[in-house]
């Protein structure tokens, strides 16, 4: 394949486990063990997932808000807010305001989705790592145990059977993912 600036071939990285190592590159050098273990850890992983998990909340709720209707300058005969103007119909707005409006939901949407994506993300890494380490195992075991916990811990208030349901629906969620990305892919 070739790549534009790349000389007609992609440059292959040896083998870090045998003698040839990239200039400047010994794995055995204690600040590249020490990134390793701070890499591998379940505090990092956690707040790798939250950040990850917040960024792409952000993206889908701008995408989400640039969808909805539902503001109450969209519903014809809304209530208006008591001791406010009544609801002016959007598009009877100067642009700038027009704007000023949808930007602003579109802001307040993204901040609320990206919160939200940024607990649940960090919430399941940091579970899944502490099972993974109880167990000393990598198996679909402890994303389904995570999925669970995850989904009951966030439908707690929902009462017991709200509890199970987030339990059950999570737990599933999370072992077909995991069953998916753990499928030998095809390299054609």
């Amino acid at each position: 394949m070739n790549f534009p600036g790349t000389g007609g071939s992609i440059p292959r990285i040896p083998n870090l486990g045998g003698g040839n190592t990239p200039p400047g590159f010994d794995p055995n050098d204690p600040n590249v063990k020490w990134l390793t273990n701070a890499m591998e850890s379940c505090y990092a992983k956690t707040v790798m997932s939250g950040v990850a998990g917040f960024a792409l909340g952000g993206l889908f709720g701008m995408f989400m808000a640039s969808m909805a209707y539902d503001t109450p300058y969209h519903v014809p005969g809304a209530p208006a807010v008591p001791g406010a103007a009544p609801a002016v119909p959007l598009s009877e707005l100067p642009l700038k305001k027009q704007l000023a409006h949808g930007f602003r939901d579109m802001g307040q949407r993204s901040w609320s989705t990206a919160k939200n994506f940024g607990a649940v993300g960090a919430l399941f890494a940091g579970i899944e790592c502490g099972i993974e380490g109880l167990r000393a195992k990598n198996d679909i075991g402890n994303g389904v145990a995570a999925g669970c916990l995850t989904g009951a811990i966030l439908a707690r208030n929902g009462g017991p059977q709200a509890a199970a349901v987030g339990c059950a629906g999570f737990a599933a969620f999370s072992a077909a993912i995991d069953a998916w990305m753990r499928m030998p892919k095809d390299e054609d």
